[in-house]
């Protein structure tokens, strides 16, 4: 239900933080019934644009309009009183509270001035209702699959009578079955006449389910076009400003991998989740890890950098057999993890960059057996011009960079431990097509100059892209060992993961 009439005009927006402009003359509109698609690199201006329409920021110039009226969305309260709402890609909920609880949350029914549980349950169970799906409002949300928080996500803010919906990466903890009722739920919400906003990275998900698109870069937007009408190709280019490169093209890397072993795991085994597992690893290798969400992938590399303790099996490192139960062994022995979330396992979100990039090499910034700001500063712009990290200054808080330089840190900061053996869970999750790019052309680098690295990676062109073999793991077990050669297609891999190939 696409009427063409916008629910959402904003015009000429402009926005400085102190002297840096972040948004310059930006334009843009959601119809009723309409998905638009928001792209752009990490610090293109995207998620600037959208907290000015949540009222999170004031903008410097422009006006928004809803429904035809100028409005002034001064802080969030206006923000939901204009009908505008946001589902949050690192989600907003208390995981000890009831579903219920938590989409009513501050605006909670009340019985004779007492907050009326009851009433909030039902409520929530009719707008469940509404959206055709099924979730238990007095389930607590800790105790409930992802897929589920993102559908209380959506319900909170259809329960603050949201007309606009602001979705920020919302399958990037989705499994794909998970995505598929989500993009089910999202064609409802149109023919209800909801306006969805849609930021994503993702190619495919945009094609799938968005009417336009707009591009954001450098703060100013550089296209708006129907996606009948743009192909992949352009949309890339306007992303980064000019042609893409060809990262995704897989290259033959035979000649540079030794055949020297320096990785080996035999019958690795660590709680149900990982079962029997052996692999090897040569000198110069990228080993690719796929499978479904829950095959164990995770709980692979984790059980290598001690995190998860192995219950059976053995890890031999350059010959030689290690017991591995801590991060501390596995750093000693060269090894270095990439977390699958960068936000919750790879960064001290409140610290500066500078603290964070170092903090795995304390000991070697030392003088007279006491930390030196001096050594700390010199190793930490150095590691920030390596990887181009794209910050203000090096003491800034690290939580406030873009996603994407956020991931450079977190890969900045294990480089800087000089490894061995590098293990990458989703290192591309999150980031912009330009820092995928420069990572996965970091990955063939890193491998080039002898290390070796395993990767996992839920984006099946850039694991055929880079990888040299990959296991495909299903229920904790290794169910396919693939040279790159013996996978013609994207579709081959994606049918021995599901099991049919």
């Amino acid at each position: 239900m696409n009427t063409n009439t916008p629910a959402i005009e904003m015009r000429g927006i402009e926005k400085s933080f102190g002297t840096n402009p972040v948004l310059k003359n930006v334009d843009f509109s959601v119809s009723v019934g309409e998905v638009h698609a928001l792209a752009g690199e990490n610090g293109a201006g995207k998620s600037t644009l959208m907290k000015i329409l949540q009222g999170v920021y004031q903008k410097d110039a422009g006006e928004i309009l809803v429904s035809g009226e100028q409005v002034q969305i001064t802080d969030t309260f206006a923000a939901r009183k204009a009908g505008i709402g946001m589902v949050f890609q690192e989600f907003s909920l208390i995981p000890t509270l009831t579903v219920a609880q938590n989409i009513f949350l501050t605006n909670e029914p009340t019985k004779f001035g007492l907050i009326d549980d009851a009433k909030a349950r039902k409520l929530a169970l009719d707008i469940f209702k509404e959206m055709e799906v099924e979730v238990d409002p007095s389930r607590t949300v800790e105790s409930m699959p992802t897929a589920l928080w993102q559908l209380t996500e959506i319900a909170k803010a259809l329960a603050q009578n949201a007309k606009v919906l602001i979705m920020d990466e919302p399958t990037a903890s989705l499994a794909r079955n998970e995505a598929e009722g989500l993009f089910a739920l999202i064609e409802r919400l149109k023919t209800r006449g909801i306006a969805i906003v849609y930021i994503s990275h993702r190619m495919d998900e945009i094609y799938r389910i968005a009417d336009r698109i707009t591009v954001l870069r450098d703060g100013s937007r550089v296209l708006t076009e129907s996606l009948k009408k743009v192909s992949p190709e352009q949309i890339v280019e306007a992303i980064i400003g000019r042609k893409a490169a060809a990262h995704l093209v897989h290259k033959n890397r035979s000649a540079k991998i030794s055949k020297e072993v320096v990785l080996e795991v035999k019958n690795l085994s660590s709680g149900p989740k990982l079962q029997n597992v052996s692999l090897q690893v040569r000198r110069g290798e990228i080993l690719g890890l796929a499978g479904l969400m829950g095959s164990g992938r995770t709980e692979l590399v984790n059980t290598l950098f001690g995190i998860l303790k192995p219950t059976a099996g053995t890890i031999t490192i350059n010959g030689k057999q290690l017991d591995i139960s801590s991060p501390q062994q596995a750093i000693q022995n060269k090894i270095a993890l990439i977390p699958e979330d960068r936000r919750a396992q790879g960064l001290v979100l409140d610290h500066a960059v500078t603290e964070n990039l170092t903090l795995p090499l304390l000991d070697g910034l030392k003088s007279s057996g006491l930390l030196s700001k001096r050594k700390i500063l010199a190793r930490s712009k150095e590691i920030i011009e390596q990887f181009d990290i794209r910050l203000a200054y090096p003491g800034i808080r690290v939580g406030s960079l873009s996603g994407g330089n956020q991931q450079k840190v977190v890969i900045g900061k294990w480089l800087g431990t000089n490894p061995e053996i590098l293990l990458m869970d989703e290192p591309t999750a999150g980031v912009d097509i330009g820092t995928k790019s420069e990572i996965l052309d970091l990955v063939r680098k890193i491998a080039d100059s002898g290390k070796s690295v395993i990767l996992i990676s839920s984006e099946l062109p850039e694991l055929l892209s880079v990888s040299d073999r990959i296991l495909v793991l299903k229920d904790g077990h290794v169910s396919k060992s693939l040279n790159r050669e013996e996978i013609p297609s994207e579709e081959f891999l994606q049918l021995a993961i599901q099991g049919a190939a």
